[in-house]
């Protein structure tokens, strides 16, 4: 066993030190305020979502935001009172339009806010989800740094629900496993990493028009790192960590994180089975040849692979202080890696021999963008 522990010390060694950072917390986005604002519309897509939608479009309703402010909600054919519930809010500045069909090769979400930016004028956009609770100083804060740091899109990745059990031993991972897969500093900085966070982005309607708009992306369901793909090229975004804005919905039982993850898991790997094998491999060299190792190897396997886990572990800490977690957690990781991998073959299961992808009662695939 000593050699898939030697290569999991030095993925660890290489991913510790030489990846950006990665596990580190991030930046955050400092509160700021404006005097005088550029006029903002805020684009809401949302489909089923009685249970959040009023809490979300009330912390919109409420910002302090020192310019011009309106709110555009696209109702996605919700079989809920979704959108009844939104306009029983009866303020001038939110505007509830019903989308039109879906056509065929559109995501359901990007076809919403496809509809919320032809419906606007504004040069600033803030796209945003019906669970997202939002600080009142949470838009003028996102305008003032795209304003001071010239960005073409800003997006957050907000605070996650981790109050149930399985939320406290599984979502910390999910921001973890994110950041491994696209470190904020690298996002930040020139080069091809590009990535963004779907709760929170603000852009520029130029920068959209650069790229030809939503209809740019379409078919996508990875629809945030579909849109920072396009948009890096040719301007600068930044991602960070928000405490300005957080997730409102739960995910109370461990299948409701399953179906969370498989929903887009294998989009991710673009529906390749030799990507998923090679992926497959990957995460087990990482994450499990280590306390493989440790636990079941000779002296110098064993050895090697208790280093390697101590890496991994230690790097895993500041996201569950981030959470305010135990870090005498972080030695499990290995088994929540674990079930990320199941969760992902899951994904690729569904898609060849299932249903597909699903979500908020509705089946589609995915384009490539």
């Amino acid at each position: 066993m000593i050699v898939p522990a030697a290569l999991a010390l030095l993925a660890w060694l290489y991913l510790a030190f030489s990846h950006g950072r990665f596990w580190q917390t991030g930046p955050r986005l400092p509160a700021a305020t404006l005097a005088a604002a550029p006029p903002l519309a805020i684009i809401v897509p949302a489909r089923d979502e009685a249970e959040m939608v009023g809490r979300t479009l009330a912390s919109l309703l409420a910002q302090t935001y020192p310019g011009p402010l309106r709110i555009v909600l696209v109702d996605d054919n919700s079989t809920d009172a979704t959108a009844e519930i939104a306009r029983g809010l009866d303020d001038p500045r939110l505007t509830v339009l019903t989308g039109a069909p879906r056509p065929q090769g559109w995501a359901g979400k990007l076809w919403a806010v496809h509809q919320g930016v032809v419906a606007t004028t504004e040069e600033f956009l803030l796209l945003t989800d019906a669970d997202i609770a939002h600080d009142p100083a949470h838009a003028a804060s996102l305008v003032a740094w795209m304003l001071q740091q010239r960005h073409d899109m800003v997006s957050e990745m907000v605070a996650l629900h981790c109050r149930t059990r399985p939320e406290r031993a599984l979502i910390p991972a999910f921001v973890y496993l994110f950041q491994l897969l696209y470190p904020f500093a690298r996002v930040n900085a020139p080069g091809p990493t590009a990535a963004a966070a779907g709760g929170t982005v603000l852009i520029r309607r130029s920068a959209l028009a650069r790229i030809g708009g939503i209809a740019s992306i379409a078919g996508a369901l990875i629809d945030d790192v579909s849109l920072a793909r396009r948009v890096k090229p040719g301007g600068t975004i930044w991602l960070g960590h928000s405490a300005l804005a957080r997730s409102i919905r739960p995910y109370p039982a461990t299948a409701d994180i399953w179906r969370m993850v498989a929903r887009s898991a294998y989009v991710q790997l673009g529906h390749s089975p030799l990507l998923l094998a090679g992926t497959t491999l990957g995460l087990a060299l990482v994450f499990l040849a280590a306390p493989a190792a440790a636990l079941f190897g000779d002296t110098p396997a064993r050895l090697t692979g208790l280093l390697a886990w101590a890496l991994m572990a230690a790097t895993f800490i500041p996201t569950l202080r981030g959470f305010r977690l135990s870090p005498l957690l972080a030695p499990l990781l290995p088994l929540i890696a674990l079930f990320y991998m199941a969760a992902t073959i899951g994904s690729a299961w569904s898609h060849h021999f299932g249903r597909g992808v699903q979500w908020k009662s509705r089946d589609y695939e995915a384009s490539r963008a």
